[in-house]
């Protein structure tokens, strides 16, 4: 196997390089201007250390998958074209009055619960660039009233006269007939040929999201149309380079919903949080393979922390109406809480409350945390780390970015220390409690809220920052039990490495599995195996289309499904790819009975209510061979515990008032099966491993490491 990963977040690029029995993982700031430097950076960081130049790697290499923060950047900056809406008659202020409540939708929940005082999103789409249509298409998809072509024309060339860059055309009911959305776009080309208007894109809301919900779909296709040329130009450019590199194959673009696939068959929307999505990816593979039952990822970068659920029982975690900045839209996406605590999240003096605030502003790459000595004057979660005495200044990013101990305290200082009336350290240590705080209490959100407790998941603490607050966080939540994954600081680009090539296609249906009031179970299997068949169908032909062999092509139904008119919805997977007869439901229905159980308690279930399906959804992929992850911790037999390193220094800790002596070892020095008592930190080239009063460390393989609570 030789394979090129590479996951682009706000501080750092990643890059995870297997070549046949070698892993290897590199990290390089990351390059917001050209994100391709920041590429290459990190890709030759990883082939040096295997003695290989660029041109042997893109030579051989079997594939180069690519995750990005390209469309997440162009959003918060407000960078696209001017996006045209063309949309039924009657229908022109379903945008921006957004269902009534779009001004409280991606707000922080300190500024939801004052929603009179929230302020609305800047629109994407002004009012006067929205026209309407006379058409209109009932729910059933019987034609009501027919497209006017001579409306459609003068429609368009309003847009075009005031200045349209991207057209977006979503038509009340497209998804049961999608037919006017089609004519529509044939007759913009027949007005406007590109030789004319130059190459606008068309995007049609029945191919972004196939799922009835007129504002969302719309919300859809606007965000996909404003980031298209940003997605494009970057990606497109990325691919060039990688040509100029001696690269032949496809580039493969991760997808946020699980999966990857080339770049012509991607849309810009596809690509959101798809960083984050890989490392659940990851979580999910590690997870079966290491038999470790419920697991909390979390994932500590630079900028952000990302929170998913994996589930023992493949209970599956969709956002079906994902928030996207302030946006909501109807794409499956796998579910992910992201919050804005990182590394380089930077520290205030809250005046209002006389406390210490963190984030959700980061520092980012430049000018970085202070200690950086970049620029920053501001202090960040890394130079609290770094005066509490957790980093060694000249080992961080293996050597690569030396640190300033003096600038993160005059920071710290000057900025927190001073206005609190503390002492430097003092200040240090509120910043590590509060970023640990929010942390505990977003992953206690997220469990609580689907019914879980804490104490009964593992948490996978991955990214560059994860090992060295996983103890903190952990203490904060009463969980006793901290998995460190192999190359924890790329584990998202490794999730990447470990996709496959898939299409998620889907429907929205009105199904009842058994109707409470009639009481009679569903029979007509013919109407829902002919939905499935043509979305089996459409994946397949994308696959087709991407040079992937039919042979090679499996299928995944997946089934959301409710009692009654609970607002709940459980994705199910189907152990069949059709429902063909009573013994085929049954089972079905015992599986959605079991994963809802588990979800929100045994003897929760209500079928008395009816159970229905809402969102038939077929998964279309390609298995490729994954990283292999087995036997990476060590067994109780094996295990050894080290004598006190001989190199200590004074760390300072939350609830300690003094300094404390602590050992600190090189990971290299370690073999598999030591085990490091507290308080100990751990080095690597790519993170620090920070072992807490009241807690010991497994070391694994390939980085990989097990915090245990110590009774």
């Amino acid at each position: 196997m030789r394979r090129v990963s590479v996951d682009i977040g706000g501080t750092f690029t990643d890059c995870s390089l297997v070549w046949d029995g070698n892993y290897v993982e590199a990290k390089a700031l990351t390059t917001h201007q050209n994100l391709a430097l920041g590429f290459n950076a990190s890709l030759k960081i990883a082939y040096d250390q295997l003695g290989l130049s660029i041109e042997e790697v893109m030579r051989e290499v079997d594939s180069v998958r690519y995750a990005t923060t390209l469309g997440t950047n162009a959003l918060i900056e407000r960078r696209g074209p001017r996006v045209g809406l063309i949309t039924t008659a009657g229908f022109e202020a379903m945008v921006p009055l957004s269902r009534g409540r779009g001004y409280g939708e991606g707000l922080p929940d300190r500024l939801r619960r004052d929603l009179p005082m929230a302020e609305r999103p800047k629109p994407i789409v002004p009012v006067q660039m929205i026209v309407g249509i006379r058409e209109r298409i009932a729910e059933t998809g019987e034609v009501l009233m027919a497209l006017d072509d001579e409306d459609v024309r003068e429609q368009v060339r309003v847009l075009v006269d005031n200045g349209v860059q991207a057209f977006v055309v979503s038509l009340v009911n497209a998804v049961v007939h999608p037919e006017h959305e089609l004519r529509v776009e044939e007759l913009i080309r027949e007005e406007f040929p590109e030789h004319l208007l130059g190459s606008a894109p068309i995007i049609l809301s029945h191919l972004v999201g196939g799922r009835k919900g007129e504002y969302a779909r719309t919300s859809s296709a606007i965000l996909d149309a404003f980031l298209h040329n940003a997605m494009y130009h970057g990606l497109s450019t990325l691919e060039l380079n990688l040509r100029d590199s001696g690269y032949q194959k496809p580039m493969l673009v991760i997808h946020n919903s699980g999966g990857m696939a080339q770049l012509n068959s991607t849309d810009a929307l596809q690509t959101i949080h798809s960083g984050p999505v890989a490392g659940i990816h990851a979580s999910e593979h590690l997870a079966d393979e290491a038999d470790l039952g419920n697991v909390v990822c979390t994932d500590m970068g630079g900028t952000s922390f990302d929170i998913g659920l994996v589930v023992k029982g493949g209970v599956k975690f969709y956002d079906f109406n994902p928030v996207i900045d302030r946006w909501l839209v109807n794409i499956p996406m796998v579910h992910l809480v992201t919050l804005g605590a990182g590394g380089g999240s930077i520290a205030r003096y809250d005046r209002l409350r006389r406390a210490v605030a963190v984030g959700p502003e980061s520092a980012g790459s430049d000018p970085g945390p202070a200690c950086y000595n970049r620029g920053g004057r501001e202090p960040t979660v890394s130079d609290a780390d770094l005066a509490l005495g957790y980093l060694l200044a000249d080992r961080y990013a293996n050597g690569t970015i030396p640190l300033d101990e003096r600038r993160a305290e005059r920071a710290i200082e000057k900025e927190l220390a001073t206005p609190l009336g503390i002492d430097m350290i003092s200040a240090a240590k509120l910043v590590r409690q509060k970023i640990d705080n929010d942390m505990a209490n977003g992953i206690a959100q997220e469990l609580r809220v689907r019914g879980y407790e804490p104490r009964h998941f593992t948490i996978l603490a991955y990214g560059g920052n994860g090992p060295l607050h996983a103890c903190g966080i952990a203490s904060v939540l009463g969980v006793e039990r901290i998995m460190v994954p192999p190359f924890s600081s790329i584990f998202s680009a490794i999730g990447a490495g470990n996709m496959d090539q898939m299409h998620i296609h889907e429907r929205s249906v009105y199904l009842s599995l058994y109707d409470s009031n009639t009481r009679s179970l569903f029979s007509d299997f013919d109407s829902l195996n002919v939905v499935v068949e043509q979305l089996k169908a459409n994946g397949r032909d994308d696959l087709l289309r991407q040079g992937v062999a039919r042979e090679d092509i499996h299928h995944r139904l997946e089934l959301d499904m409710r009692y009654g008119n609970q607002l709940a919805q459980t994705a199910v997977i189907s152990s069949t790819t059709q429902i063909a007869t009573t013994d085929d439901m049954m089972a079905l229905i015992e599986t959605f009975s079991k994963d809802y159980g588990r979800r929100y308690g045994e003897g929760s279930q209500a079928p008395e209510a009816g159970i229905r399906i809402n969102t038939v959804r077929v998964a279309s992929y390609s298995g490729m061979s994954p990283l292999k992850l087995k036997d990476i911790l060590p067994a109780e037999k094996d295990l050894t515990v080290v004598k006190k390193s001989t190199l200590t220094r004074n760390c300072h800790f939350v609830g300690h008032d003094d300094p404390i002596d602590t050992g600190f070892y090189e990971l290299s020095d370690l073999p598999f099966g030591s085990v490091v008592t507290a308080p100990a930190v751990v080095i690597s080239p790519s993170t620090t491993y920070l072992v807490e009063p009241g807690w010991q460390l497994r070391i694994g393989r390939y980085g990989s490491g097990l915090f245990e609570k110590m009774k």
